[in-house]
């Protein structure tokens, strides 16, 4: 397949509108290709919630058993709060198959969002590339783009995704990161964020040549990529990806 649907979600979730959260998410993914590339924000359904993380927590499994029968087709990305054994995690999931084929613990904690005092760390070791469909994902959430050492855990992936819940006061960064992590990777990047007040918004596609496609005002950012544009890039400028 040399062409496929990448979708940005960009919409406003709170902590204390979990239903409302997943009934928008549902409704929005349902509007993409049946075999469309789908990233919704970092903790869509339930927002932080950290004055109730263990409501969350019970929320996500519920509400993933309603997105798992979406992705029967298409990779579905986003984040949520898990527990295992006691502790609470802030967890990357990509959904294919209608099934979850790979999880991922947010690793770099956002400490003054007080992060830290509520999620546990995740490990490095479940940062890494995997292939679905002939194509290589990865996943990073919010912050830990900022980590230049988890770069190179993803290096070579064609297609990077960031969840992200990224302020406005640092909307200039997160556009020139994400943009750049596409030019160096000479990847595809689907970023999605919060458009709540206080976001960023900034959501969008960046392709393999670092051009950009973002709109503050959509809830709905999609572009029909040209997946050879990743090989095209990666001989034309020869930095050992190819």
């Amino acid at each position: 397949m040399t062409s496929r649907e990448l979708v940005a979600l960009q919409f406003n979730y709170h902590d204390a509108t979990y239903h409302d959260n997943l009934s928008t998410l549902l409704t929005l993914i349902k509007q993409s290709d049946e075999n469309a590339i789908v990233l919704a924000p970092e903790l869509c359904l339930t927002n932080f919630s950290f004055d109730k993380m263990e409501q969350a927590a019970t929320f996500g499994q519920e509400a993933l058993k309603e997105i798992l029968p979406l992705s029967k087709n298409r990779v579905i990305a986003f984040s949520m709060t898990e527990k295992r054994e006691g502790k609470f995690y802030n967890t990357a999931k990509i959904l294919f198959g209608e099934k979850v084929l790979h999880s991922q613990d947010k690793v770099n904690l956002f400490k003054f969002g007080q992060e830290h005092d509520y999620f546990e760390a995740g490990s490095e070791e479940k940062v890494k590339i995997i292939e679905i469909d002939g194509l290589k994902f990865a996943i990073l959430i919010c912050f830990e783009i900022r980590f230049t050492q988890l770069w190179d855990l993803i290096r070579g992936a064609d297609v990077i995704m960031i969840p992200a819940l990224w302020g406005k006061l640092r909307k200039s960064q997160f556009e020139s990161i994400t943009t750049t992590m596409a030019i160096i990777n000479q990847a595809f990047v689907i970023v999605a964020d919060s458009s709540q007040e206080d976001m960023a918004s900034s959501s969008g596609i960046i392709t393999p040549f670092g051009k950009t496609l973002r709109d503050d005002e959509k809830e709905f950012i999609s572009l029909q990529a040209d997946l050879k544009e990743i090989k095209k890039m990666r001989r034309y400028m020869d930095i050992g990806l190819s």
